[in-house]
């Protein structure tokens, strides 16, 4: 990942609609949701909706697919795990002992 783009994935959960959004379609992963499934959960407008998905998923971190009428949204996961590798790429500095809390932190979710 360059850095381009981890500053605009990171740019994009620096929202609080936008991470409240990701969070969701996390949590709701394989399926995903419906765009205005996702507008009422959060107790947003459908066309602000719109807009903050569209944010994400040009940030490369949500992906979307059309269902007949609906727009089905999904984190992608993929993105979320090249994110968090290019954060902590250089973590280590030849030190393993100096990652492993945080790899054994996210290992159990993953």
């Amino acid at each position: 990942m360059d850095i381009g783009l981890a500053i605009t994935a990171l740019g994009a959960l620096a929202q609080d609609t936008r991470l409240d959004a990701f969070r969701l379609l996390v949590r709701h992963e394989p399926d995903g949701m419906a765009a205005g499934e996702i507008a009422r959960q959060l107790g947003v407008p459908q066309n602000t909706m719109s807009a903050h998905l569209g944010i994400l998923a040009r940030a490369g971190i949500v992906r979307s697919e059309r269902h007949s009428r609906s727009i089905i949204y999904r984190a992608d996961l993929d993105g979320l795990r090249t994110l968090t590798l290019f954060l902590i790429k250089d973590c280590c500095a030849s030190s393993a002992e100096l990652c492993a809390p945080l790899i054994a932190e996210l290992t159990p979710c993953c």
